[in-house]
């Protein structure tokens, strides 16, 4: 059956010049039919690139405003309209408001994993792994990092000469990665590293033999000479892992480690997004032309 559905797939592509885009954490058999797979920060990148004039976006939404704010002419359809991200909605124009009013030379520092609305109004976007590089950048000594506590401390530990002002927004998969859990794991594999993102809380990170994005990771474990690790972020980064690494071991801290957000894109959504060219991500223009600004000082800032 699958193979029927993959069949079908490249041929809708063809017909409707589509491109699709996954993020790690979908399912592998969904990360198997997309033409590029990577973190936020690739895909918003990759999203300005690619010649096709339709990108089917396998990931949540804020994802899919990201590609459709980078590349209006474009049309963005989401592989799954309810796809949605919990932490992009934890924090409101209100406060980001509020905040300015009470710090004005702080810089409003968004991560991705936001909506456009609140993307509008920041002064620049970072990723997990491009965060520490566009902060120490910026000629602000104080920083509003939003929505992500534990990534906008995770950053802060990191220039203490800056002013943190954090937002109490969370990933509910990272958050639920507990320290105990890590240590039993850690017990059971004694010989194995652990490799954690940056969302993850503070007592985890201080476990972790390495920190970083869901790419960063993968290329950690790809490059090391280690042949077992226990990783703390979503569970669908493991298709990636052990497709770089056959001869390799890898083992999650426990069964919280999953995004039902995330888990929704099946083939079978993908087909029905290629066929309909839709649910299409739509924006008004001055919306998007706000967004637009903070998204590009962040690719501009990356490199």
């Amino acid at each position: 059956m699958n193979e029927e559905i993959k069949g079908r797939i490249e041929k809708l592509k063809k017909e409707k010049d589509a491109v699709i885009l996954a993020h790690y954490y979908v399912d592998g058999e969904v990360q198997e039919i997309a033409d590029y797979v990577g973190d936020s920060f690739f895909l918003a990148k990759k999203a300005t690139e690619i010649p096709a004039s339709v990108i089917i976006f396998c990931g949540v939404s804020f994802m899919g405003e990201s590609a459709k704010i980078l590349n209006p002419q474009k049309k963005v359809v989401m592989a799954d309209q309810h796809a949605d991200c919990p932490m992009a909605h934890m924090i409101d124009v209100d406060r980001i408001r509020e905040v300015r009013r009470d710090h004005p030379d702080a810089a409003v520092v968004c991560y991705v994993n936001s909506t456009a609305e609140i993307k509008a109004e920041s002064d620049v976007c970072v990723t997990s792994s491009n965060a520490l590089k566009i902060v120490k950048n910026l000629p602000n000594k104080e920083i509003f990092f939003i929505p992500d506590n534990n990534l906008g401390r995770y950053v802060a530990k990191q220039i203490p000469e800056k002013k943190f002002i954090f937002h109490d927004g969370f990933c509910h998969v990272h958050k639920s990665i507990h320290l105990g859990e890590v240590l039993k794991a850690r017990e059971a594999k004694p010989n194995a590293l652990v490799l954690a993102h940056p969302e993850c809380t503070e007592d985890v990170l201080a476990e972790a033999d390495f920190i970083g994005s869901t790419s960063q990771i993968i290329d950690f474990a790809t490059a090391s000479d280690q042949k077992e690790f226990i990783i703390c972020t979503e569970m669908g980064i493991f298709y990636e892992l052990q497709l770089k690494n056959p001869d390799k071991k890898f083992y999650s801290v426990g069964h919280r480690q999953f995004c039902p957000n995330m888990k929704r894109i099946r083939l079978e959504s993908v087909v029905e997004a290629l066929e309909n060219l839709g649910p299409e991500v739509e924006l008004g223009e001055k919306m998007r032309l706000k967004a637009a600004l903070p998204l590009q000082r962040m690719l501009e800032l990356a490199k």
